[in-house]
């Protein structure tokens, strides 16, 4: 396949509800290796962070129901887009039984479709690793933005799908980047010795158990 995607990969299955609906750090773990795909774009999943909520003070859901958030207590399966810095979307995906709150941010892709497309959308980006490398950046290359908040990912052009053939992973596990509570939570999850991940790479474990102390703060 040509860089620019041309020739659309194959790519297996789109995950089902079932698959997000249990605990969000499983969810965050197991959704390296798989496939974001929106309209022609799409780029493998190889950096996650996990957001619980409930006595995760560092969730957006951590101060209950509004209308900000209420998608985060619903129907798993389904994306939160929010505004950072006043200019960039952050893409994360609903987890958790309904009126559970848990959702999974999205730090990086690896892209693998539409690159040509994704590389007109992030004309600052010099290298193939920059195009979709942090949360920010990879949602302006998959075109992604707040009208997206809601959106039913089991379904329609922004989906989330199985690899074409699966394959063996090594995943690492660290401490949240950007946050400044409970940021010693082992619940980044990214696959090892990928060049598209984005920020630190320093193990910490493999294990994915979570640590419940924190201090409190602002939430991101």
């Amino acid at each position: 396949m040509s860089e620019d995607g041309s020739a659309m990969l194959r790519f297996g299955c789109v995950l089902k509800r079932t698959f997000y609906e249990r605990p969000t750090a499983e969810v965050a773990r197991a959704l390296l290796g798989k496939v974001l795909v929106h309209g022609p774009a799409a780029g493998i999943i190889v950096e996650t962070e996990a957001y619980p909520g409930r006595d995760d003070l560092a969730s957006h859901s951590a101060r209950g129901i509004t209308a900000r958030t209420r998608v985060i207590f619903g129907e798993p399966g389904h994306a939160y887009v929010y505004l950072i810095y006043g200019m960039y979307q952050c893409l994360n995906l609903v987890a958790e039984p309904a009126g559970m709150p848990g959702c999974v941010l999205i730090r990086a892709l690896q892209p693998v479709a539409g690159i040509e497309l994704m590389r007109e959308r992030r004309p600052a980006a010099g290298k193939l690793e920059d195009i979709a490398r942090g949360p920010g950046r990879l949602t302006m290359a998959m075109g992604i933005i707040r009208t997206h908040y809601g959106a039913d990912v089991t379904r329609g052009s922004l989906v989330v799908r199985e690899p074409a053939e699966p394959r063996s992973l090594e995943i690492e596990v660290t401490p949240r980047v950007g946050i400044r509570i409970c940021a010693e939570r082992p619940l980044r999850f990214i696959l090892r010795g990928n060049r598209f991940v984005s920020g630190p790479r320093a193990h910490v474990s493999s294990s994915g158990g979570v640590q419940l102390s924190c201090n409190p703060g602002t939430p991101r």
